[in-house]
């Protein structure tokens, strides 16, 4: 019992379980900020351009209640949450590889330290007389 207790803590503690934890309360979170934006602030403002509210749109067969205006709303917060989510991926990837073009600057910048043997092509120090690999004579 005692090993099974300690394989279980093991795998609670590993990094991609807490991070997908974490990104399930987050996504909680999100959600509900969403569902705000879309109840609150979007819905009324297409129910100025329409003139109707889509939690309005109710089907009554045989006593019960179809409210397909929520599913509606519904489908609005998938779209809306997915074009949030999309908009920060492609944030967070111009920002990545504006740190990559920036490295490669400063790399460039610097001089260089290795070059090629002219004889067997292998790299070699710079101030390198001498190829350690084919050890033919290197003139400068």
């Amino acid at each position: 019992m005692k090993k099974f207790l300690n394989e279980f803590k093991a795998f609670i503690m590993r990094g991609n379980v807490l991070d997908l934890a974490v990104a399930v309360i987050i996504g909680a979170a999100f959600q509900s900020i969403i569902s705000s934006l879309v109840d609150d602030i979007i819905s009324p403002v297409l129910g100025l351009f329409g003139g109707v509210d889509f939690k309005g749109f109710v089907l009554n067969l045989n006593g019960v209640e179809i409210r397909y205006g929520a599913f509606i709303t519904a489908v609005i917060n998938f779209l809306i949450m997915a074009l949030v989510i999309f908009l920060i991926i492609k944030g967070i990837t111009k920002v990545s590889e504006l740190g990559k073009k920036l490295a490669k600057k400063e790399e460039a910048k610097k001089e260089p330290t290795t070059k090629k043997c002219p004889f067997c092509c292998s790299e070699i120090d710079i101030k390198a007389t001498r190829c350690p690999h084919c050890t033919s004579v290197i003139e400068e």
